[in-house]
């Protein structure tokens, strides 16, 4: 949801008088949170676990869906809690990499 998150974002940015500026911090983390996206991935197919699909129900909620080895689950998530941890989780990287630099 992360990556989704930014690239809409980012035709967004991409149209400011100063996209100069933000551009390049958007994409660093836009690349950043690809690569753990793509690690997490691997670390569940090991274990035969995937995400299936984020399915919007209304406006107040959305469904997982998971499959599992012995069978698929489906999560249902508040949209707003969604949001607030995709919001922590950026900030969790752009933090980190302030720290580093």
């Amino acid at each position: 949801m992360a990556v989704q998150s930014l690239r809409r974002n980012f035709s967004v940015i991409e149209n400011l008088k100063i996209s100069k500026v933000y551009l390049p911090i958007l994409d660093k983390l836009l690349n950043d949170i690809s690569q753990d996206y793509y690690h997490s991935k691997r670390f569940l197919a090991k274990d035969k676990i995937r995400l299936v699909k984020v399915e919007k129900i209304d406006e107040y909620f959305s469904d997982v869906h998971i499959a599992t080895a012995g069978n698929d689950v489906v999560l249902r998530y508040a949209n707003m809690a969604l949001k607030t941890q995709v919001e922590k989780l950026l900030i969790s990287h752009q933090n980190k990499d302030q720290a580093l630099n």
